[in-house]
């Protein structure tokens, strides 16, 4: 698992988000080291109350970029309202708001999911794993090795977990699992329940949405039209779909044993634009795996200005001990930060354009936790985050859905006015 080094600045609030950050990195398996040096991944969480803070800020993350050999995440406050000053300053890290960080460190290994034991997170967000396991073999990935294969309680199963996370309060379902799409395939001659899941939890009584967490393509790809046709006929799910495509290039994905071809991602992408007007893809990029040449890595950069996902995770290779990936010669880590730049420039470049299209429309959001200072932060029907400034003193509370105008955004997020 990761070895990871977290630095916090600033309020009590930043410190509670780092809290929450070690919490779900812990409990995927993965541990902290002293410092920076013998770290796979570097989290600055950061403050801007001050300009003395800001350039503090922007001198920290300089120095952390060059200490760390693996990647460095930027979260808080300066990341979220200033990302582009660390950019500016040519700093290579990933922008990141404080709750995808835990997503990153994974590397593009499946998740590793707690068992329920706090519910719902907030009073508001259910936490619904539906399996344990995979049944991909992937030969950079260290996480199979503590999950083993796809396990899948029975959807009756699952249902009544999703029933009982209502009946406790939940306003939001977030489904969990090594790999979602492949949920059911040890029980039912290896297709998926997904579809069959969703649509029978959407029918519980009550109010409340769900989000599907991580699907590998191989999983989708089999149930892709019957998949979207759910999210179309339910509006309970958020247009939302991970499927981490993690090159555009089928070689390396042969070598990543990733089981998918870049046809059947695209084919997935596709089906979804077919059926929902508003939705919103994520994905995953690793670059610089060790077979990884040049004009494979033009191919990813190329499969994403093809796709253009709303969201996008681009990690660097990092060898995982005893998988067979760490076994390859890799490249060189300025060959890595080369090409993790390229794709994180295209990345934001993508991202801000999509919150550029929903300035002047209006979205449903559903408030899942606070912000700084008075803010709440929410997300609309497809899954975009959206911050609501003075909420408290509009009488807003966390748990309430609430009619928005977009009235502006800040590359990763959008900032909406109620109506």
């Amino acid at each position: 698992m990761a070895r990871y080094h977290i630095e916090t600045y600033g309020c009590t609030s930043n410190r509670g988000e780092t809290q929450q950050i070690e919490q779900a990195l812990r409990e995927g398996g993965h541990h902290p080291v002293d410092g920076p040096e013998a770290a796979d991944v570097a989290i600055l969480n950061t403050c801007t109350v001050l300009e003395k803070t800001e350039q503090n800020m922007l001198r920290r993350a300089k120095e952390l970029d060059a200490e760390t050999p693996g990647d460095l995440v930027v979260t808080g406050c300066m990341a979220l309202a200033q990302g582009d000053l660390f950019r500016e300053e040519d700093v290579d890290a990933e922008i990141l708001h404080w709750d995808e960080v835990p997503d990153h460190v994974l590397n593009g290994e499946c998740p590793t999911v707690t068992d329920g034991t706090d519910p719902v997170l907030n009073g508001v967000v259910g936490i619904l794993p539906i399996a344990r396991g995979c049944m991909s073999d992937c030969s950079y990935c260290i996480t199979k090795q503590a999950t083993g294969r796809i396990d899948s309680p029975t959807v009756d199963e699952n249902v009544e977990k999703a029933r009982a996370l209502v009946h406790a309060g939940a306003k939001e379902i977030r489904i969990t699992g090594q790999d979602t799409g492949v949920y059911g395939w040890d029980v039912n001659q290896g297709e998926s329940l997904l579809p069959e899941l969703l649509d029978r939890v959407c029918d519980i009584d009550g109010e409340f949405r769900v989000r599907v967490g991580m699907a590998n393509p191989k999983g989708v790809h089999g149930v892709r039209d019957e998949l979207a046709r759910v999210f179309a006929e339910n509006d309970e799910l958020y247009n939302f779909l991970h499927a981490p495509v993690q090159s555009g290039s089928d070689d390396v994905l042969a070598d990543m044993r990733r089981q998918h071809a870049v046809a059947e991602y695209v084919e997935v992408v596709e089906t979804f634009d077919e059926y929902l007007d508003y939705w919103t893809l994520s994905t995953d990029f690793i670059c610089g795996f060790p077979t990884e040449e040049p004009a494979d890595h033009e191919r990813s950069l190329a499969l994403m200005r093809e796709t253009r996902p709303e969201k996008i995770n681009v990690t660097r290779f990092s060898k995982r001990p005893g998988t067979d990936a760490a076994d390859m010669k890799g490249l060189g880590g300025q060959v890595k930060k080369d090409r993790s730049k390229e794709l994180t420039d295209l990345k934001m470049d993508l991202v801000g354009e999509a919150h550029e299209e929903m300035v002047g429309t209006e979205q449903s959001v559903l408030l899942t936790e606070d912000g700084t200072e008075e803010s709440l932060v929410g997300y609309d029907e497809a899954y975009r985050q959206v911050v609501i400034a003075d909420a408290e003193q509009r009488g807003l509370a966390v748990g309430d859905t609430v009619d928005v105008e977009i009235t502006s955004h800040n590359t990763v997020y959008a900032f909406g006015e109620p109506v």
